[in-house]
């Protein structure tokens, strides 16, 4: 008899599907079963990009979806109305998923006995109740951004932010001595019109209180990057970095085709000469923003990698400035971000800074050029300039754009800055001591496989 049957459910987001995947790849490795779900409209997405490519996550992890309450011509960026929609649609959806797999059971399956969730859907909590099966949740962001969720009632009392999640004032926060302050604009909840700003509080609200009542709570970070924001929580335990295991990319969880022609072309270059700039999943350039930063690239005249996702731009097609040549870069739509940064010639990462990508440079000693967007992204891009002192940020003008010139000072100052590409290699060094057997990471996860196994 195998180990028991987990089920493991993201919040359907690129940025959260990731390390998830990596989780359920963790779990498959000590030889336990595992259903990873997502929606059908993510499900077919990470299905096509599967096609064609020798990917294990099919074989070895079971992917299965359910609805997510919205129609197929409905925006899925629109975060506010897409996790009104999850709580309306996946609850049910889930119960009767789980309910269907454990009474069509082939001989020797184990039934599902935990729902390894996404802090983010720890409604999930309800359904593990109502069927009698235990759950355990995982946060795919920094603690940080944990702390800021777990004080929103203290928000609300001190007066920085109303009922609504809206802020009062425009202020800085400290919630901690050890937590880099942030800005009142720039609260994770404030995306989209205040409709959506309003809806996603409401959700985070609803949320947070059921994962305040889960035994397990993990988060994909480690003591030595965020000591202080883990002092605060004691019972949420660090099993980062969460990172693909091998050389197959990211193992079967993205949503775009993932172009590996770019490794090649980066074998070319010379050691530490390329500067790799890649946005993530979420971020729109307008046209204005978009045409700076391809003429800022070619203004360093260094080699680079510019990952331009579909749909990244407000644009139908991307127009590049008619003086763009793009000669000496490759311009891609998506990539094996795991791969490019640990490639010896990558020189730095212009990133927005969502949590993975900042796991990811971290882990592989990149310095950063911090270009966040939105969310917890501001909160990160803190840690990186401010805290661990692993890259810098952009200044925008009084439009609030990224010139050129400022894109060119900034890659060159990072650069001939010694000091931060030590702490870079420092920090990689710490990442990957949290990944070997007898860390406190390792540890944590551990004692999660042996109460897993009590199921």
């Amino acid at each position: 008899m195998g180990r028991s049957h987990v089920l493991v459910l993201p919040y359907p987001a690129q940025g959260h599907v990731n390390p998830l995947m990596h989780c359920a790849h963790r779990l498959v490795n000590l030889g336990f079963k595992v259903t990873f779900v997502n929606t059908h409209f993510n499900h077919k997405r990470v299905l096509t990009t599967m096609v064609g490519r020798n990917d294990p996550t099919g074989s070895c992890v079971n992917l299965v979806s359910i609805p997510d309450g919205l129609g197929l011509e409905d925006d899925r960026n629109d975060i506010g109305k897409l996790s009104e929609a999850i709580m309306i649609t996946m609850p049910k959806s889930l119960e009767e998923l789980i309910q269907k797999i454990n009474m069509t059971l082939e001989l020797g399956d184990q039934p599902i006995t935990c729902i390894v969730s996404d802090a983010v859907m720890a409604w999930s909590r309800e359904v593990a109740n109502n069927l009698g099966i235990r759950v355990a949740v995982v946060w795919p962001a920094s603690a940080a951004s944990y702390s800021i969720a777990a004080n929103i009632p203290n928000l609300i009392r001190d007066g920085y932010i109303d009922d609504d999640g809206f802020s009062i004032k425009k202020q800085r926060i400290q919630l901690s001595s050890s937590i880099p302050s942030f800005g009142t604009e720039n609260l994770p909840w404030k995306v989209g019109d205040s409709n959506a700003e309003k809806a996603i509080f409401k959700y985070t609200i609803r949320n947070f209180e059921h994962l305040q009542s889960t035994e397990w709570q993990m988060c994909n970070s480690f003591y030595e990057l965020e000591a202080g924001a883990l002092s605060l929580f004691p019972k949420l335990l660090p099993i980062g970095p969460l990172l693909a295991s091998n050389d197959t990319g990211n193992l079967g969880a993205q949503f775009w085709p993932e172009d590996y022609s770019c490794l090649t072309w980066l074998d070319q270059q010379p050691s530490r000469s390329v500067i790799y700039a890649a946005f993530g999943s979420f971020t729109i350039f307008d046209q204005i923003q978009f045409q700076e930063l391809a003429l800022g690239l070619q203004l360093t005249n260094k080699p680079f990698l510019w990952v331009v996702r579909p749909g990244s731009n407000q644009e139908s097609n991307h127009a590049y400035p008619k003086e763009f040549h793009g000669s000496h870069g490759k311009i891609v739509g998506w990539v094996p971000q795991q791969n490019v940064l640990s490639h010896p010639s990558i020189a730095c990462f212009v990133s927005h800074c969502g949590w993975n990508s900042t796991i990811e440079g971290v882990s592989n000693g990149v310095p950063f050029l911090c270009w966040p967007y939105f969310f917890d992204q501001f909160h990160n891009a803190n840690y990186i300039c401010d805290t661990w002192k692993v890259g810098l940020g952009f200044d925008k003008d009084e439009n609030g754009i990224i010139r050129k010139e400022e894109f060119n000072k900034k890659v060159e100052l990072l650069l001939g800055d010694k000091s931060i590409r030590e702490k870079a290699l420092e920090l990689k060094q710490i990442a990957r001591n949290n990944i070997g057997d007898g860390s406190q990471n390792s540890t944590n996860f551990s004692n999660f496989i042996k109460w897993l196994e009590e199921a």
